[in-house]
């Protein structure tokens, strides 16, 4: 396996040597600029930055992503149920659950 990674590490470097010496890496925009954060990287856990990175580059959304739209949209169709009725309250108990399930979810990541 290291021998793999070196030959990778390797193949890295001499795309980068070849990308510098035909002058394409001092073409680009932020040539010579420090990188900019994305928004949230600072709060996202070290760890976990990576991963996220990858998922986010294929177009992947973090579960907690997921939950927080799919409450969004629950709140919404409970806006336009009439307030009493038996759709409203089993609705207002499943936004209940999945609110739970998130806070449980996120404190898990913030490792409480």
């Amino acid at each position: 396996m290291a021998k793999m990674l070196e030959t990778f590490d390797q193949e890295i470097a001499a795309y980068i040597r070849r990308s510098e010496e035909s002058g394409e890496l001092r073409r680009a925009s932020n040539w010579g600029k420090p990188l900019e954060a994305e928004e949230g990287y600072e709060a996202t856990p070290a760890d976990l930055r990576m991963g996220y990175k990858i998922l986010k580059n294929a177009g992947v959304v973090p579960p907690e992503v997921e939950m927080m739209k799919t409450l969004r949209d629950m709140r919404l169709q409970l806006s336009t149920l009439e307030a009493g009725s038996s759709q409203a309250q089993d609705l207002k108990q499943e936004i209940q659950k999945l609110q739970l399930a998130l806070a449980l979810q996120m404190d898990a990541l913030r490792g409480c």
